[in-house]
C-alpha cells in the first residue's frame, strides 16, 4: 500500500462527492438541467477517485479497473461538458448532443466491459497514476474512444467557462462570475496536465492534478454562484454562466 497514492485520490473522491451533492441540491432548488449533468459528471469524477484510492490501497482489481477506465478516463469530462452545453446552447442543440452522448456512452460501457483485460500489464510495486493509463485493455478498441469523449468535454467545459468569463469581463459586470469561470476552466484542465506529467515519470502528478482540479472547480462554482455584495442581480438574458443556474 502506498499511502500518498491512496490518500490523494481518496481526497479527490471525498471532495467530488461533496461537490456533487451540492450541485444536486441546487438542481432540486432551481431545476436547471445543466446542474443535473454537472452533478452526474461530478459523480463520475468521484467514482474515478474512489477507484484510484482502491488501487493504491489494495492493488489490482479487474472490476475496479474497468469502472475507473469507464468513468474516470472516458465519461467524466464529456458529461461535465454536457452541463455547459445545456447552459450556453439552445435547448434543441443541447438535446441533440445529449442523445449522441448518451448513445456513445452506452457503446463505451459495452466496449469497456467486453474488452479483454491483461493484468500482467499492470505493475504493483509503484503506483504513480500513469499505471492507470488503460494499457491493460488489450482488445475491443476501447482506447480509441477516450480522445473523442475528452475532446468534447474539454471544448465544452473549458471553452464554455472561458467564454462566459470573457463575456462578463467584457461587459464589466458580475465580477464574481468572471472569477468563478476562470477557476473552473483552470481546474478542468489540471487533470490532463497531471496525466501528462505522470507519464513523464513525475510521481503523483495525476492524483495531484485531479485533486487540485476538483478544488479549483469547487471554489469556482461557489464563487460563480455567490454574488459579491456590490454586485447587481443578473437579468434573465445574462444568467447563462458556467456554474450559475439560468
Amino acid at each position: 500500500m502506498n499511502s500518498i497514492n491512496t490518500l490523494l485520490p481518496f481526497a479527490s473522491f471525498t471532495l467530488s462527492t461533496v461537490f456533487a451533492l451540492l450541485v444536486f441540491r441546487r438542481y432540486l432548488q432551481r431545476r436547471g438541467p445543466h446542474l443535473l449533468f454537472w452533478g452526474i459528471g461530478m459523480v463520475f469524477y468521484a467514482i474515478g477517485g474512489f477507484c484510484e484510492a482502491y488501487y493504491g490501497a489494495f492493488g489490482w482489481n479487474v472490476l475496479v479497473f474497468r469502472l475507473w477506465y469507464l468513468f474516470g478516463a472516458i465519461l467524466v469530462a464529456a458529461w461535465l461538458g454536457q452541463g455547459t452545453v445545456y447552459l450556453l446552447a439552445k435547448r434543441r442543440w443541447a438535446n441533440i448532443s445529449l442523445a449522441v452522448l448518451a448513445a456513445a456512452s452506452v457503446y463505451a460501457v459495452f466496449r469497456v466491459f467486453t474488452a479483454q483485460v491483461d493484468p500482467s500489464l499492470m505493475t504493483t510495486s509503484l503506483h504513480t497514476g500513469s499505471e492507470l493509463s488503460g494499457h491493460a485493455i488489450v482488445t475491443g478498441g476501447v482506447r480509441t474512444l477516450t480522445p473523442f469523449f475528452n475532446l468534447y468535454g474539454t471544448v465544452t467545459l473549458v471553452g464554455g467557462a472561458a467564454y462566459s468569463a470573457w463575456i462578463f469581463w467584457r461587459k464589466r459586470v458580475l465580477l464574481h462570475r468572471t472569477i468563478g469561470n476562470i477557476l473552473i476552466a483552470v481546474g478542468a484542465m489540471l487533470p490532463a496536465f497531471g496525466g501528462t506529467f505522470s507519464r513523464m515519470g513525475l510521481p503523483n502528478a495525476l492524483y495531484l492534478g485531479e485533486l487540485f482540479g476538483a478544488v479549483l472547480m469547487f471554489i469556482g462554482f461557489i464563487r460563480a454562484t455567490t454574488p459579491m455584495r456590490s454586485a447587481q442581480p443578473a437579468p434573465e438574458s445574462t444568467a447563462s454562466v458556467q456554474g450559475t443556474p439560468s
